[in-house]
């Protein structure tokens, strides 16, 4: 049997017939168990199982089989195995020491077997395998083989000691004479030099048996701790590891002992200590996971530990205080590991404490108190605290912190309209919900406690998927909404029956998804995860058909990609499509195509895909189905389901859906829609495609196709938008095996592909002959880089490692790499110009002649081809015969007489560019498929070294000399493909020249050579680029080139001398920002942020008499500027307070330690510049920078606990830059000190401050330190009272010394103080504490009485009151007025409400009389008062609106009282823009009480008289509403205004008005839609009614999603009129624009029939079809121009073009409901004049498209141009108008032609 077992080559027969020899061998008997058959069986089996590999299952039989021998033949089987073994181990090749070392670990894991001999194997293969990779240092492949290799050697090590501790008794192998113990001392000394050289703590294994318990604990303590005395440590050790005892060891090699010591070593009842000496901060992985690991150990001590250890480990310790404050630093770190770790950390802490504490009470635990307090007090966009209070909730409750603040969740689903913060606070709310449920269930009755649970976890859950912002609603439903119900399913029944009630009432809008849009979202995300399917939806009756239908169609997107995914989405992809799906599917389809938002797009057509996906699963199931049944059962279950009528149903609704897709490529359709019907097609012909095995095909596209939807698809490459092409040509090459077997037979020759290259090689050559004598001709007719991306191409279709005639084709790749270095000669000159935006030198002017002169000598002497002499007007060449072509003689172009065309500036910059671009591509392409040939004379191959190596000098030198961005930019892409192929090249030349690049270019840049053609130009050009690609091509394991450049660059940025030559340093500079900005780098750069940092401020202070100061600057600013983008992230907001885009001074320090000293010591530099005794101007040029980053800081409830890095020294160097003389220094020190100053000694520092202002009576009063102190007492006590942070007891008290403080200076905010810059600020401050004490309760306390009074006076002695007598020139005067109108609004608001006005305050009385004082500064006759007080009316109104004051109580109401004249008059004479815009707004924000026939004409005289697009909006809407008041009120005919309003409103629709205009028309169409649009009576006459919809159809054709948008709620007024009938079977309300457009025609031909003016109204709804603007274009002698000239004129200047409306979707909509309106009115002609009329101009201008259409140059579908398609439009207007005339019968020929006019 064991012959026959040798012999079989099947895997599974090998393992059956194993099985049989190991049942044989069990059965033998004792005596059988000797002989020499079994003997040789056993030999055999070993050989077998030491040739196979580690993973073939075969090894694992022959293991798990024979360690089931019985034991007789177990002994004997070792003695077989460890003769074999010993063989193996005699092997001397380095190559198979793999497979050794995989023996010897499997014998160990499947054996009980451990081998002396096998350590000194393993010895031996560690040291070759060390110096075989010493000796192959830089062969990327090789190395990383050898390093798996050795790390297994390492691997089988550590077993084997294992194996000796567990089998030898006693201490035999412990002595040093012992075989054993000299193997592992030599271990020990290898493993000793891979530690001082890497990170392996394994030689801890080997210490840890050779050393006693006692012995072992003490010496790791005193290695770790550097305390090693060589006399007390034994000489074995000494001998092995002696580097250890006597050298200075690295962070990295303390780190790895303490990993290895707390990884290997046993702590129970054993010592711990924790400390920090980790000063390289790329070991911050490392740290982090020895913290975790020793808190681990922590654990596991305290379980058998004394009193006293505990009371060093609780919370309260130092230790950990110390673990806490690491927490906090590094629980917002860069890396994912050391938050991960720094997440564990926290974790282990609280269980630490939790272990020490002695039964107690959890919940009232101090400690634990005080991390909730803390964490709860921390701001929500601190990512750590989700993750910590995730850890809390688990350790205390989530009750415990639901009883601090019960509106916790709402405020956490707040935060998740964030995207970076919803994954955090979705796993925070997962935990604190699960463990609230079990908390629950554990104390309450189910009915209970799930009511409960709703309250706390769903309802603001629903109020956010109603109300809130699209973006928190998207992420709130897929990051909380699917764990919601994952945790209590129960609870979809409770949301649905919630939002079924609201649905009808709050159905949502474009902005909100409303009831609806939630319940969709809901049922959507239940179906999906299996919580119920649609037919339960429909048979519950959870929603309406109709309610769907609304979703799909509805404002929001997200509302109807929901909507779609309900009926998409599926648990099982096998359920059966039911009718009503399939009909809401199809008319889904029909309005969403047309969808501008690329992520709208794209979730269509994934939801779609998963769709058809299911319907092929499902229906490969009924076909299985009805496979397997007898003809009895399938009679049984015919009357239960029919399923070969379902999958009838489903062919005929996938034909239907291809039949709208097919459609919607009409001519004129947006690229929107082109590429959603080509994308769903795609998906269609590749999931309906039919692979092999598969038998019954349910669809296939194909069988759709015929030869006009070819032609449609043929059509789409001629679309301007390259992805449409694209899709077009895969779905061609989907559709027909025809062209799939083409495909495949080109794939497999070179003929076809090799001859097109060599004709395309041939004209491009003829090209490049005629560029260089002219170029300018190039630019003008062939621009070449078309022929040059048309062989890039055909080149990418061959398979280039397997062609024939490989001398053919490397001739062939020498031709094309020589002809891209000579196209590249032709167009260089221009893109690296320095000047190169497309000159063409033509200026004759004398002031320009010395520029001009400068740049022809620059680029002359590289330009041979008179490109300066050539004439710009150049004769266009005859187009090329391509029936006379040839396969090796391309035709002359030859020139047509009498034309000519115009080349521009722009033409010859693009023609150069993109050729330099398609040359990198195909350059790079080459380099990157091309197979090397390695050897000169070798026959395989395409590309020689010499040619890569020629390559890369092309790319070095255009990356390093070009100087136009596209032309390096485009270099690069082709040079990062040719440095990525050479990092992993086996050719060592080859693989090294990046690194030799990267040193050469280094040494260029130090070099400071003149002759050096580096430009130090525009951010240094392409050097950055160069430098970056080299290092990008670096291993990801391997990181020395990038060291060895930052370190060069550091030293080269910041330079130790001052150097005659700042060029280095400008190169240094740029190209350290470019390494910073690329994040492929990753955590590798970041350990040279800090030197980044100060290489930047210190190029601020850099000064050079030789050069100008702005060169190192400029560098240094755009370097700064990066950085504080890698450190604080980007910024996505406008606001400059915003703490999300900033860090905590403790983390900011933490992490970039070197920056606390650098940085306070430039400011203590900076400081001393501003104590100018004589306040002369010293601006240090780093101030600013500095200022900002310590601005980028703020403040945290965790700092000084414990941190070393104290922010107090920075206090006073702060303060004093606020001394600055310049304004925006003094700013930015006020904004840069609130993070330096605790919370709690904020209130100490603002009244030191105060107190530190000078009296009235000083007689040198410095007015800028004046200004500096109070803009930083603004900016702490703005901070400090928004602060979450502070004790209220504080507070009070602090209020009160600070309000005495301001009252002791508060002269500066009087006319004793001349300068009203502080006055302003003071001023400032004052508004500060008004506005906090008037909205807080304590605004009426009698303490306060004194401030009201102080403030009261500062008002009634202000310029204000008494008049103004400045000029606004004087400095701080717009300031002073501005500060003390807002100190006059907010004194304002408080004496307005009921608590203070009823005080016993003596100043109440002084200021109720408010609307007077509002009066006063209405009248004012500075802008800068009447504006912010026109903005607090107005938000006085908006409260006044929204509380619904009552008389008892009246609020702001009091305050608008009697304001109505004076704002009328400010209406007609306002002059200042602003102040008129407020003006109409509040106007518009109440009722009209007056006659304003006047007011309305001002109004629309207004419109032209302002420029302002604001103004000009705010107006329009106000006159509308008059209008619409004064026909309502008044009697008196308007007439004339009406027609100036209607012709102002239509005016303004127009697609060339601005945005906010004609949004300001669709609000205006909304508003008078019940009154002029949708009433019974006609106010405005039948042509101006019809004019006002037309608008709206305008309107929702717009291009802007919000007009759209806005405009179809014209739609949603219209459907709500009680005369308007819904003949759709739901009354659709929130429509999008597409279903909008529909409505609007059906309401219009409605209406119609309800003025009974269908015969008047239908011709000029028939105007519209066909199109007034075309007809009169078409009539034009002009009309069809060619475009071409047009394009050139303006190359990339397009003008106004709309991407969304499509003509077509409007001509059909309206003739569907002309086509259904005509049948049904029967209109009686009695006068068929102007119908006739009609038609006759139609078949005119049906002949006159025929006539062009004929007259337009032959081309090819694929290449058909604009006015191709301009005439398909209006060929299809006409003929649709035609067949609608033909239905009125009408007695004239030209409407009885049916027949469509000829395409």
């Amino acid at each position: 049997m064991n012959m026959k077992f040798v012999h079989l080559s099947d895997g599974i027969h090998q393992i059956y017939s194993m099985k049989q020899i190991v049942t044989l061998l069990k059965k033998m008997d004792r005596n059988s168990a000797c002989s020499p058959m079994i003997k040789c069986c056993l030999d055999i089996i070993g050989v077998m199982y030491f040739s196979l590999g580690a993973k073939n299952p075969l090894k694992k039989v022959l293991a798990s089989s024979l360690n089931g021998l019985p034991e007789q033949l177990m002994t004997e089987a070792v003695h077989s195995f460890v003769r074999c073994l010993k063989e193996e181990l005699k092997t001397t090749d380095l190559c198979l020491y793999r497979k050794v070392m995989d023996n010897l670990a499997s014998c160990m894991e499947n054996f009980s077997l451990g081998m002396i001999i096998f350590l000194q194997f393993l010895q031996k293969s560690v040291l070759e395998i060390q110096e075989e990779n010493r000796k192959l240092s830089g062969n990327s492949i090789v190395e990383t083989r050898l390093m798996h290799d050795l790390l297994m050697a390492i691997k089988v090590s550590m077993m084997l000691l294992q194996k000796v501790q567990e089998n030898f008794q006693g201490s035999l192998w412990r002595k040093p004479g012992s075989l054993v113990w000299q193997s592992m001392c030599g271990l020990l000394k290898s493993f000793t030099n891979f530690l001082m050289n890497g990170k392996y703590q394994q030689f801890l294994n080997i210490i840890k048996f050779v050393l006693s318990k006692k012995l072992k604990y003490f010496f790791v303590s005193d290695l770790l701790l550097r305390s090693v005395k060589c006399a007390s440590v034994p000489e074995w050790f000494v001998s092995s590891c002696e580097c250890l005892c006597t050298e200075e060891l690295s962070d990295s090699v303390l780190l790895s002992l303490c990993h290895g010591a707390l990884a290997m070593l046993e702590w129970k009842n054993g010592s711990m200590s924790l400390f920090f000496i980790l000063k390289e901060s790329n070991m911050a992985v490392s740290l982090s996971r020895i913290l975790a690991i020793w808190t681990n150990s922590a654990l596991d001590v305290l379980e058998s530990s004394s009193q006293n250890l505990k009371s060093s480990l609780n919370g309260n310790s130092n230790t950990t205080g110390k673990l806490l404050e690491y927490v906090y630093t590094h629980w917002e770190h860069p890396l994912d590991a050391v938050r991960h770790q720094a997440k564990l950390i926290f974790k282990n802490i609280l269980r630490i404490h939790q272990a020490t504490l002695k039964g107690s009470v959890v919940k009232s635990d101090p400690f634990f108190s005080m991390l909730t307090e803390s964490l709860l007090s921390l701001e929500w966009h601190v990512k750590g605290k989700y993750a910590s209070l995730g850890c809390l909730v688990e350790c205390v409750g989530v009750e415990n912190i639901l009883t601090v603040d019960r509106t916790i969740p709402a405020q956490i689903l707040d935060v998740m309209g964030d995207q970076s913060l919803a994954p955090y606070a979705s796993d925070l709310l997962e935990t604190m919900f699960i463990n609230h449920k079990s908390h629950l269930i554990s104390a309450f009755q189910k009915n209970i406690w799930i009511n409960h649970w709703h309250d706390t976890w769903v309802s603001p859950l629903l109020l956010i998927l109603c109300e809130g912002n699209p973006d928190q609603t998207t992420y709130v439903i897929d990051y909380y909404l699917p764990k919601l119900l994952k945790c209590s399913p129960d609870s979809l029944s409770y949301m649905i029956k919630i939002l079924q009630a609201s649905a009808d009432a709050n159905i949502g809008s474009c902005n909100t998804r409303g009831a609806l849009g939630a319940l969709m979202a809901c049922l959507r995300t239940a179906r999906a995860h299996g919580h119920l399917q649609f037919r339960e939806i429909m048979r519950d009756d959870l929603l309406s058909i109709g309610c769907v239908k609304q979703g799909l169609v509805h404002q929001h997107n997200q509302v109807r990609v929901d909507a779609l995914g309900l009926l998409c989405e599926t648990h099982r992809s096998t359920e059966i499509l039911t009718m009503e799906e399939m009909q809401l599917i199809q008319f889904f389809i029909t309005y969403n195509l047309n969808s501008q938002s690329p992520a709208v797009r794209q979730q269509i057509c994934s939801l779609l895909k998963k769709l058809f996906c299911r319907i092929q699963e499902s229906s490969q199931v009924l076909y299985k189905l009805e496979q397997n049944k007898t003809k009895q059962e399938l009679i049984k279950e015919s009357a239960k389901w029919d399923h070969f009528a379902t999958l009838q149903q489903y062919k005929d609704f996938m034909s239907s859906i291809c039949d709208k897709l097919f459609e919607a490529l009409f001519p004129g359709s947006s690229h929107p829609t082109r590429f959603s019907s080509l994308t769903i097609l795609g998906s269609i012909a590749e999931i309906f495609s039919a692979p092999e095995g598969q038998t019954q095909a349910i669809f296939r596209l194909a069988q759709e196709i015929d030869p006009t939807r070819v032609q449609m698809l043929i059509q789409c490459f001629a679309s301007t938008f390259e992805e449409v092409k694209v899709l077009a040509f895969e779905l061609l090459m989907k559709l027909y095996d025809r062209l799939d077997i083409t495909a495949m037979d080109l794939s497999i020759s070179t003929k076809p592909y090799g001859l097109l290259i060599k004709y395309l090689l041939s004209n491009l050559e003829r090209e490049i002959f005629q560029a260089e004598k002219s170029l300018l001709q190039a630019a003008a007719s062939f621009p070449m880089y078309g022929r040059v991306h048309c062989i890039t191409g055909a080149l990418q279709q061959l398979p280039l490692n397997n062609l024939t005639l490989m001398t053919e084709w490397r001739q062939m790749v020498t031709k094309l790499i020589l002809m891209s270095y000579r196209l590249s000669s032709v167009v260089s000159p221009i893109v690296q110009s320095s000047s190169p935006e497309g000159l063409i030198p033509m200026d004759n002017d004398s002031e320009t002649a010395g520029r001009l002169q400068m740049i022809l000598h620059e680029i002359q002497p590289r330009d041979t081809n008179d490109y300066f002499t050539q004439a710009k007007i150049l004769k266009e060449h005859h187009r090329v015969d391509f029936a006379k072509l040839t396969d090796d003689e391309p035709v002359e172009n030859v020139c047509k007489e009498g034309q000519t065309c115009d080349v521009t500036a722009q033409m010859v910059l693009v023609c150069c560019w993109r050729s330099m671009k398609e040359i990198s591509l195909l350059l790079g392409m080459l380099c990157k498929l091309l197979p090397l040939q390695t050897v000169s004379e070798s026959s395989d191959g395409l590309i020689a070294v010499e040619q890569v190596k020629d390559i890369g000098d092309y790319f070095k030198h255009h990356l390093l000399q070009s100087r136009h961005r596209g032309a390096f930019e485009l270099a690069y892409t082709g040079f990062v493909m040719l440095t990525e192929i050479l990092s992993r090249c086996t050719n060592e030349s080859l693989r090294t020249l990046p690194q030799q690049w990267l040193y050469n270019v280094l040494e260029e840049i130090k070099s400071c050579d003149p002759s050096s053609k580096l430009c130090a130009t525009r951010r240094s050009a392409g050097i950055p680029f160069y430098i970056q690609a080299l290092l990008a091509s670096e291993p990801k394991n391997k990181t020395n080139l990038l060291k060895m450049t930052m370190n060069e660059l550091v030293s080269l940025a910041v330079p130790v001398n001052e150097s005659l030559n700042i060029i280095p340093q400008v190169h240094a500079l740029n190209i350290l920002r470019a390494l910073f900005r690329d994040t492929r780098f990753g955590e590798n750069i970041i350990p040279y942020i800090a030197d980044g940092i100060q290489a930047a401020v210190l190029g601020f202070t850099w000064s050079n008499p030789l050069w100008p100061m702005y060169i190192v600057r400029n560098s240094s600013t755009l370097l700064f500027s990066t950085l504080i983008t890698r450190i604080f992230g980007v910024k996505r907001g406008k606001d400059e307070n915003s703490k999300k885009n900033r860090m905590t001074g403790r983390e900011f320090f933490s992490r970039f330690p070197t920056l606390y000293p650098f940085l306070l010591q430039q400011l203590e530099v900076v400081a001393r510049t501003m104590d100018s005794e004589t306040g002369e101007l010293k601006l240090h040029p780093s101030l600013f920078l500095l200022l900002l980053i310590l601005g980028k800081l703020y403040p945290s409830p965790m700092d000084g606990t414990y941190s070393a890095l104290s922010m107090a020294p920075f206090v006073p160097f702060i303060m004093r830059c606020g001394h600055s003389p310049v304004y925006r220094s003094r700013e930015m020190a006020g904004r840069a000190l609130v993070p330096f100053v605790m919370i709690s000694q904020i209130p100490h520092t603002v009244q030191s401050l105060l107190a530190g202002l000078p009296e009235c009576t000083n007689p040198c009063i410095r007015q800028n330190s004046v200004h500096g102190m109070l803009l930083q007492v603004f900016h702490l006590l703005g901070s400090y009272l928004e602060s979450k942070h502070r004790v209220n007891s504080d507070l009070q008290q602090g209020l009160v010394d600070i309000i005495t403080c301001i009252k002791a200076k508060v002269w500066l905010a009087k006319r004793q103080n001349p300068c009203l810059v502080t006055r302003a600020a003071y001023l400032d401050v004052l508004v500060v504490l008004s506005d906090y004490l008037g909205k807080s309760r304590r605004k009426g306390k009698s303490t306060l009485f004194g401030f009201w009074e102080e403030i009261s006076k500062v008002i009634s002695a202000s310029e204000l009151m008494t008049g103004i007598y400045y000029f606004s020139a004087i400095p701080g005067f717009t300031q002073y007025l501005q500060s003390i109108t807002k100190l006059v609004i907010s004194v304002l608001s408080v004496a307005a409400d009921p608590d203070f006005s009823n005080s016993s305050s003596p100043v109440a009385e002084q200021m109720m009389n408010s609307s007077s004082m509002v009066v006063h500064l209405l009248q004012s006759d500075f802008h800068e008062v009447r504006l912010p007080m026109l903005e607090a009316v107005l938000l006085w109104w908006k409260q006044v609106n929204s509380k619904q004051a009552t008389e008892e109580k009246m609020g702001p109401l009091s305050l608008l009282s009697d304001l109505e004249v004076i704002l009328l008059r400010m209406a007609m004479k306002e002059k200042h823009p602003e102040c008129f815009c407020k003006v109409g707004a509040i106007h518009f924000s109440q009722d009209l009480k007056c006659d304003g026939k006047m007011y309305c004409i001002f109004m629309m005289c207004s419109l032209t008289y302002f420029y302002s697009i604001k103004i000009q909006s705010i107006a329009l809407k106000l006159a509308s509403k008059l209008v619409t008041h004064l026909v309502q009120n008044c009697q008196e005919v308007m007439e004339s205004e009406m027609r100036q309003w209607i012709q102002l409103v239509t005016s303004c629709c127009g697609d060339e008005e601005q945005t906010a205009i004609r949004l300001a028309a669709a609000e205006v169409l909304i508003n008078i839609t019940p009154l002029f649009l949708t009433n019974q009576k006609l106010i405005l006459g039948l042509s101006s009614t019809l004019a006002m919809w037309k608008c709206v159809v305008l309107l929702l054709q717009s291009e802007e999603l919000i007009v759209r948008d806005t405009a179809a709620d014209v739609i949603r007024v219209a459907q709500s009129q009680s005369n308007i009938c819904n003949k759709t079977e739901f009354a659709f309300r929130v429509v999008n624009a597409s279903m909008a457009l529909d409505l609007a025609f059906g309401i219009l031909c409605e209406l119609l029939q309800q003025w009974n003016q269908t015969s008047a109204g239908v011709p000029v709804l028939l105007e519209w079809l066909l199109g007034e603007d075309d007809l009169a274009h078409m009539n034009h002698p002009h009309s069809l121009k060619p475009l071409t000239s047009m394009e050139d004129d303006n190359l990339f200047n397009k003008g106004e073009v709309n991407f969304w409306a499509e003509t077509l979707t409007n001509v059909r909509q309206l003739s569907k409901h002309l086509f259904l309106l005509i049948p049904a009115t029967r209109l009686n002609l009695p006068d068929q004049g102007e119908f006739l009329q009609l038609a006759r101009r139609a078949s005119d201008q049906a002949k006159l498209v025929t006539q062009h259409l004929k007259e337009l140059p032959p081309t090819p579908e694929f290449s058909r141009t604009v006015e191709f398609t301009r005439l398909a439009i209006q060929n299809e207007r006409i003929s649709t108008c035609l067949k609608i005339l033909t239905l009125l019968e009408l007695d004239d020929d030209a409407c009885k032609n049916k027949e469509n006019p000829e395409k």
